[in-house]
């Protein structure tokens, strides 16, 4: 492949994938060495050791702005995108966040990438083996690259489990109650992967509060009250105050509990 062709269809790409596309004689020395002429030449930027963006025409490469989403997939193949980053693929997050977050089974430090922090994360313990790393993901396209990222079943779940990494739990609960539908099936095998009383609970609570919007099943509705905490707990650790759910015995913030859901 010519380099103007592999620019165009990769506007951020690692050493590897040049190397594999260019085919250079001389192997990654060379490769290097084409990236950096091409980096000299205003044509490249480089995100991090091994990672370059593409700087389009009349584009000053000091104020590209790279895509964080692109860059953190070139640099963990296996990413799969979580939290208020997944709320953002999915195209329901309410609000803009400066994070990307992703889970991987190989962790690394942060990486500043325009001015958006990107965190790699551990899979949560229950979805760390291959086999369910994937469970409950789903591909989404951005900027022509396809991306793994959380489903809305699993990103409602993670959130409720991690009410800090959406946003908290009125950005969760906002964002989440635009999803066009919930896969229940799906939604009960995150339950039951995690196992964890207060996200029987929060589950719960959410589907009845927008029972007319997904229609939960009675079923699931009960399984999810039987599973819950035996005593009034909060959904995040170390978090105090708020209003209790009784019939949850979950105790939620209370601009969320006296709000009215929006069954759009």
């Amino acid at each position: 492949m010519k380099p103007a062709g592999f620019f165009a269809a990769h506007p951020v790409f690692t050493l590897q994938e040049a190397r594999k596309a260019l085919h250079p004689t001389g192997g990654a020395r060379a490769t290097r060495a084409l990236l950096h002429h091409y980096a000299r030449t205003s044509r490249l930027t480089s995100v991090t050791h091994g990672v370059y963006a593409v700087v389009p025409p009349g584009v000053d490469p000091s104020r590209l702005r790279v895509d964080a989403f692109l860059a953190a997939a070139a640099l963990r193949p296996d990413a799969v995108f979580s939290y208020h980053s997944a709320l953002e693929l999915l195209g329901a997050s309410h609000s803009v966040w400066r994070r990307c977050t992703l889970f991987t089974s190989r962790r690394r430090p942060s990486l500043d990438v325009s001015g958006v922090e990107v965190v790699f994360a551990d899979f949560p313990a229950p979805f760390r083996a291959a086999r369910f790393q994937r469970l409950g993901t789903q591909r989404v396209e951005r900027l022509g690259a396809m991306l793994a990222t959380t489903g809305p079943e699993r990103t409602l779940v993670d959130g409720l489990r991690s009410p800090a990494a959406v946003g908290g739990v009125e950005e969760l609960e906002q964002s989440a109650s635009g999803f066009p539908a919930l896969d229940m099936k799906l939604l009960k095998k995150v339950l039951e992967r995690y196992d964890l009383a207060t996200l029987w609970a929060a589950a719960g609570w959410f589907l009845e509060r927008y029972r007319t919007r997904f229609q939960p099943p009675e079923k699931l509705l009960a399984r999810c009250e039987r599973r819950r905490p035996a005593s009034p707990h909060y959904l995040a650790r170390r978090e105090r105050g708020g209003t209790l759910a009784r019939r949850w015995n979950l105790y939620l913030p209370t601009a969320v509990m006296e709000s009215e859901p929006d069954e759009r």
